[in-house]
């Protein structure tokens, strides 16, 4: 399964997942269609899915194109956005699987940024196979050096969505959907500013976008050791914000994030 990234406005990302072998294609989270079609036009694929995570418009924009040129496409979508994602037909819950390339997608409920968002997650065929990674689509759950802000969610709910992530093999490959990497990492270091780890991506990342390199995908290992909001249960960062509980913690940093 090859994975193309496609910058779109000012800082999204849309995925187009490559069956090379079947010379079919999915989308995940498609915010415009044109771009979409130009790239399967040149791959020559057929798209046969669309994979959203949650239903904002910079999300699923191209619904509605992208199903004019391919009318069999499916549309899967959380169970629990039921009449906000367009053209939605299959209606995903927790532990519900989808396939793509050969490969299983597990669908996981992670509320928080919105009532109904869900990630996928490709697992690697082969576990032993240490040049085969998981790749993880997690929309705005989880940024790079980030989250998403509290929409529709909870502080309890987002720790509870980013512990499931957190979970996942460190090695697992991070595409979420925005280019917001060096200004979340800014943040980070008000409040996570000893962490060597941090300060040395701060300074990778800061190298990269002066010269129009993206920063996604991040890896879910990299992800635990430099972003505050998976390091809700770190001392430094509890001492931080001045709580113990994982949910005070994760509000107190969310707010100052939104205000930052």
């Amino acid at each position: 399964m090859d994975i193309i990234r496609i910058p779109v406005l000012s800082d999204n990302y849309i995925f187009v997942l490559h069956d090379r072998t079947l010379n079919q294609a999915a989308v995940v989270d498609p915010a415009e269609a044109k771009p979409v079609l130009e790239c399967l036009k040149n791959l020559g694929a057929q798209l046969v899915a669309i994979f959203n995570t949650h239903h904002h418009l910079d999300h699923v924009g191209g619904n509605k194109e992208l199903l004019t040129a391919f009318p069999d496409a499916v549309v899967y979508g959380g169970e629990e956005d039921r009449g906000r994602i367009p053209r939605q037909q299959f209606f995903l819950k927790e532990g519900d699987t989808v396939e793509f390339a050969g490969r299983t997608g597990e669908v996981f409920f992670v509320p928080g940024h919105t009532k109904a968002h869900i990630a996928y997650y490709f697992a690697p065929n082969d576990q032993n196979d240490q040049n085969e990674v998981g790749e993880l689509f997690c929309g705005d759950t989880l940024f790079a050096g980030g989250c998403g802000r509290l929409f529709e969610g909870t502080p309890a709910q987002m720790v509870d969505s980013l512990g499931k992530l957190r979970s996942l093999p460190d090695h697992t490959r991070v595409w979420c959907a925005h280019e917001y990497t060096l200004s979340n990492l800014k943040f980070a270091i008000t409040v996570d500013g000893n962490n060597l780890d941090l300060i040395n991506r701060y300074q990778e990342v800061t190298m990269a976008r002066e010269n129009d390199q993206p920063t996604i995908p991040s890896s879910i290992g990299l992800e635990k050791k430099t972003n505050p909001f998976m390091r809700w249960d770190n001392n430094q960062i509890k001492s931080a914000m001045g709580f113990e509980e994982p949910s005070r913690v994760f509000g107190r940093l969310r707010g100052m994030k939104d205000n930052f």
